[in-house]
């Protein structure tokens, strides 16, 4: 059984979504900021609701889905990062952008001090928390059966199970990236998707499924 934990169900996976969305802020302004930079899909959805007029300052994008939810939005993708997170975004952004007034649009809960270490730089990043990530409860006969390969897509996607579930010694994981990687319970037997994207991390689950039959 393959189970994907993310929002979004895709064929050939049993949907068990661990988290849900919530805007933070009613009101929006953009005003004096020349980049917008966005972590995730769900920022990009989040800012849509709260102020339309973010699709008229380019954006640096982080990571290949971020970059395509702002392009199907109408927005401009300036740059998109080689890098999907930690400090080697950070200095990405340290050579290209010294000069430029960021507005960082995030959750609440991020993996990584983006503002922090660009600030240590000499970076003048600003943030706005815009939304942020709640838990799905379930019951505990939803629990995914033993020997199950199960899909994180987020360090959030992660916290959540486990506190739903308790962590069967079976099961395989299967994670999107470094960054998500890390919150996984230490004896967790886990592999990375080949690239961050969903269809990567499904494409390694069934990889792993043929491995096991």
């Amino acid at each position: 059984m393959i189970y994907l934990l993310s929002p979004q169900a895709k064929e050939g996976c049993i949907h068990l979504p661990m988290i849900s969305f919530s805007l933070l802020d009613e009101t929006l302004s953009f005003d004096g900021y020349e980049l917008l930079m966005f972590t995730s899909k769900q920022a990009v959805i989040s800012v849509e609701k709260l102020n339309q007029n973010w699709k008229k300052i380019p954006c640096l994008a982080i990571g290949s889905a971020t970059a395509k939810q702002i392009e199907a939005l109408g927005g401009t993708v300036h740059y998109q990062p080689k890098a999907f997170y930690g400090e080697t975004l950070g200095q990405d952004i340290v050579t290209k952008f010294k000069e430029k007034k960021i507005l960082y649009l995030r959750p609440k809960e991020v993996s990584f001090d983006s503002k922090g270490f660009l600030e240590k730089e000499g970076i003048g990043l600003d943030e706005k928390i815009i939304y942020e990530t709640n838990c799905i409860q379930y019951a505990k006969e939803d629990q995914p059966d033993k020997d199950a390969i199960i899909i994180f897509t987020s360090p959030s996607t992660i916290h959540c199970f486990l506190k739903n579930f308790e962590w069967d010694e079976s099961y395989m994981a299967v994670v999107i990236g470094e960054a998500t990687k890390k919150h996984l319970p230490s004896y967790a037997r886990y592999e990375v998707a080949d690239t961050p994207l969903i269809d990567a991390c499904i494409e390694k689950a069934k990889d792993l499924a043929k491995i096991v039959r």
